[in-house]
């Protein structure tokens, strides 16, 4: 009867399980991949571990990880758990087993995958009870294992050894550095929903619609550079040489002869002629048509080149690039310097000046203020011959902001220095040394494109330093750095009131100067009145002071004793405060530039032996000099907060103090949303004004007081300096702070310009281009390193086409119509078009101006009617709705009954 049940049980499970027959076919997973066949993996659960009694912890330990289980216990097992026994998977290798007792082993480790495995032979349990003994040899050879074979090893959990990374872990990882503000924007409740008045206001105008937000360093968060990738190259050395043949002497030859001319009988039988005079009477009309020809226009001129070179200007891109020239560095002074001011020498070809200036704010000035004091404070005088070493160096006792030569002499500088002093400087004594042009038969007489300054081999090897003749006074002078200097012309000078007399010396004397002290001063270089009435006495004591041999003694009666003519204060009016001048242009700025042949032709009478008048100036301004009237003494100066201010140094006196006060400025314009760093006359138009500051450039006109003629759009970077094309009237140059160069051209564009190119990694400080010969122009470009840039200006760039400049001459003998429409597209027309838009703006606006008057009146009255007619409706619906009410309280007494209205008559008698 048992079996029975037994069957049916398995039946039973047969149906429920299906997958069990499939098991029985699968063979046993041993451990032959990794050497060991006769081991045989098992998962034991916890209930089978207690019917065999290998219960981990308890029947298996550490020191007895194996328990032997009889074959018969395995087979009972089959019998009644069938395949839900945890030995079914090796149920044929214990059925085929052909000893009495199995070794099961408890695998801790899982060295195998799973917690027990099996010992399926004999010879593997007898080698598991008693390993056989291995020899040292055989252990050693142990260490030898193949790579191939896996052995499984669960990770361990170890103790943590700091090996410097999570140092490198914290300098790489992102912190909040600055501390983080938190702002809270509040508002009156009475504020929300009320009414808003709006007005118009100018888009243009910089301190409506722009405002600045300017970048500065933050002491509380820095950057350390912990690596740099520096890389060297050894280089040999380079040697240049050359050799020329000797030109032989050349040897003039003349020869005189004598004309051959008709005799007296001869001329009188020409002059009796009747065919002579025939034949002059009938071509006298051709040639008079053709010289009258030859006047008009040019019959020999090529059309064809001409318009090639028109198309040339626009098409041509290669030849609009400003091309690499030379470039100069200081390699002796390691300080880092700027740039700060250009000037080209106005005689000697080749020779430029440049003042260097040491980078740092005021704060930081004041702080290193011991060690500038130990550093020379220079202007370097550069030639293209030596591109390394200076020429010559003029010492100053501070860094030197800017300096001009003189025009009248251009051995004689004058410069401003940033503690606000004004240096003088004369290098006569070294004119040879700068001006070494050899003369005679080997020279050639044809135009060169090469720099004529040579200097001797000689003179090559050191630097030639000069110290300042004279220095002002510190106490008298300005407070603060001087931004700007100019010369005046020697057409005329000023007293200390401001009114201008005629120059009967014909060399310049006087100075005008502007500081960040709000000032602009006026200087005389000459010796004043009290100086020179002095007693003899005095004076011999004052020649009796020994003067360094090296120290000229030209300017030696200013020296610390050198005080302003006047001084000027440009006020901002209602408040105490005034405007802080940064440049400024006078009138006669653009003669300058056309004295560069009087400036050579006193140097060379100089040099013939004649005296130099500024060894021996005479007093101050004279008495008996006649006075200029119809002189403009209007000038523009540029301030710091960006202002164009156009205004009269002339003084006047307070009618209640009885003080001498600067007059009111004539105009002022807020243009530039910042400062103004150049302010520049054209030299083709005497009232044409450029004007750089900011983002921004502004085209004035003197005498147009409605606004600028061209005002353009902010830039992407900030503009540091500029200034005019010296041939081209419609061209000027602009530096950037990014230290690229704008070239704008009016012909081409006017609201942006025509092209741009890089220089340098750096701000652009200074820009002065210079005419060098008819045929090659160059442009020096200074950068916030202290490096100058001489670049070559192409054709295009530098010489105007025929529409630009009007020619007089030539619409002398055209019709008015003509002349009208040659003018069209010169560039002086486009000045003029300007001022006609400006005025029919202005124009424009007030019309607009009355007509918004006009249109406020109509409104007001239109308030005032619908007010009287508001308030007779008012009233009307007031007593409608009085007797509204009175017809509701009488229906409602009468509904309460506590009034009765009797039929035949309107009576109403109360209860």
């Amino acid at each position: 009867m048992a079996p029975k049940p037994q069957r049916k049980k398995t039946l039973k499970r047969g149906k429920t399980k299906p997958t069990l027959p499939v098991r029985e076919e699968e063979e046993p997973l041993n451990m032959e991949s990794m050497g060991h066949p006769e081991i045989y993996p098992l998962v034991l659960t916890t209930m089978t571990q207690e019917i065999f009694d290998c219960r981990v912890d308890e029947d298996v330990t550490d020191d007895q990880p194996y328990k032997l289980i009889r074959k018969e216990d395995i087979l009972a097992d089959f019998e009644n758990r069938a395949a839900v026994s945890d030995f079914y998977p090796v149920k044929k290798i214990v059925q085929e087993y052909p000893g009495d007792e199995l070794l099961l082993v408890y695998d801790k480790d899982f060295k195998y995958g799973l917690n027990f495995y099996l010992i399926g032979t004999e010879e593997g349990k007898e080698n598991y009870l008693n390993p056989p003994e291995v020899p040292e040899e055989q252990e050693e050879y142990k260490e030898y294992i193949p790579e191939d074979v896996y052995i499984y090893k669960p990770p361990v959990s170890k103790p943590w050894v700091s090996l410097g990374s999570e140092k490198e872990i914290e300098e790489e990882s992102v912190k909040e550095s600055t501390k983080q503000v938190t702002y809270m924007i509040s508002r009156k409740r009475s504020d929300f929903g009320a009414s808003v008045k709006f007005s118009d206001q100018n888009a243009s105008t910089v301190k409506d619609a722009y405002i600045e937000c300017t970048a500065y360093p933050d002491k509380n968060f820095t950057l350390k550079q912990l690596e740099r990738d520096v890389g060297m190259q050894a280089v040999p050395q380079i040697r240049d040489t050359s050799t020329q043949t000797r030109w032989a002497y050349p040897k003039n030859a003349t020869t005189q002869y004598y004309p051959r001319e008709f005799s007296e009988e001869e001329k009188d039988t020409l002059g009796q002629s009747k065919t002579l005079t025939e034949f002059l009477n009938n071509v006298s009309i051709s040639v008079e048509i053709a010289l009258q020809q030859n006047e008009i226009m040019n019959t020999f001129m090529d059309d064809w080149k001409s318009l090639a070179e028109e198309e040339g200007t626009f098409g041509d891109k290669t030849d609009t690039h400003l091309k690499e020239y030379q470039s100069f560095t200081d390699l002796h002074n390691l300080a880092e310097k700027m740039i700060t001011c250009i000037c080209w020498h106005p005689v000697v070809c080749g020779l430029i000046a440049v003042s260097v200036a040491v980078r740092l704010s005021f704060e930081e000035r004041v702080h290193f203020s011991g060690k500038l004091l130990l550093q020379p404070s220079l202007i370097l005088f550069w030639s293209f011959s030596d591109p390394i070493h200076p020429q010559l160096m003029l010492e100053s006792p501070d860094d030197i902001f800017c300096f001009k030569f003189c025009p009248s002499d251009p051995n004689i500088i004058a410069g401003g220095c940033m503690n606000g002093q004004i240096v003088m400087w004369d290098i006569t004594a070294h004119a040879d040394r700068i001006e070494n042009i050899k003369a005679g038969g080997n020279r050639s007489k044809k135009v060169t494109l090469k720099p004529m300054f040579l200097l001797e081999p000689d003179s090559n090897k050191e630097a030639m330093y000069i110290r300042q003749c004279a220095v002002s006074s510190i106490e008298n002078g300005h407070r603060k750095v001087i931004t700007d200097i100019h010369w005046l012309p020697d057409t005329f000078e000023i007293n200390r009131l401001g009114s201008v007399f005629e120059n009967r010396s014909g060399i310049s004397c006087q100075l005008v100067t502007c500081s960040a002290d709000c000032t602009i001063c006026f200087w005389d270089i000459r010796p004043q009145k009290a100086l020179s009435s002095q007693p003899p006495a005095e004076k011999k004591k004052e020649e009796s002071i020994e003067i360094p041999f090296d120290l000229p003694s030209t300017f030696l009666h200013l020296d610390l004793s050198w005080k302003p003519l006047s001084k000027i204060r440009l006020s901002k009016g209602e408040t105490t405060l005034d405007h802080c001048p940064t440049k400024l242009s006078l009138g006669e700025d653009n003669l300058l530039y056309k004295a560069q042949d009087k400036i050579l032709a006193q140097s060379k009478a100089v040099k013939a032996g004649e005296m130099n008048p500024y060894q021996n100036l005479e007093g101050g301004l004279a008495n008996h000099l006649k006075p200029i009237d119809d002189f403009c003494t209007k000038f523009f100066v540029g301030t710091e907060e960006g202002e164009v201010i156009y205004t009269d140094w002339k003084m006047e006196r307070d009618p209640e103090t009885g003080r001498l006060m600067t007059k009111k400025p004539v105009s002022l314009y807020s243009v530039h949303d910042g400062a103004v760093h150049t302010v520049q006359r054209s030299p083709f138009y005497e009232d044409i004004i450029l004007t750089i500051g900011g983002w921004n450039v502004a085209i004035w006109k003197e005498g147009v007081t409605t606004g600028p003629l061209l005002q353009s759009s902010c830039a992407p970077k900030r503009y540091t300096s500029g200034h005019w094309s010296l041939t081209r009237p419609g061209l000027f140059y602009v530096g950037r702070e990014d230290g690229s160069i704008d070239i704008w051209d009016l012909l081409e564009k006017t609201h942006e310009p025509a092209q741009s190119q890089n220089i340098c990694i750096t701000a652009i400080t200074c820009v002065k281009p210079w005419a060098f010969s008819a045929k090659q122009q160059l442009i020096a470009i200074a950068d916030y390193y202290g490096t100058l840039h001489i670049l070559e200006i192409p054709w295009t760039l530098s010489h105007p086409s025929s529409n630009e400049v009007g020619n007089f001459r030539l619409c002398r003998f055209m019709s008015s119509d003509a002349a009208e429409a040659y003018f069209a597209s010169s560039i002086s027309h486009y000045f003029e078009r300007e001022v006609k838009h400006l005025e029919y703006v202005e124009q424009r606006k007030k019309i607009r101006e009355q007509e918004k008057k006009e249109m406020d009146l109509e409104l007001e009255k239109k308030k005032i009617k619908t007010y009287q007619k508001s308030k007779e409706r008012l009233e009307t619906e007031l007593k409608t709705d009085y007797d509204d009410y009175l017809e509701l309280e009488k229906s409602t007494l009468i509904r309460l009954g506590l009034i009765k209205v009797e039929e035949t008559g309107s009576h109403v008698e109360m209860m």
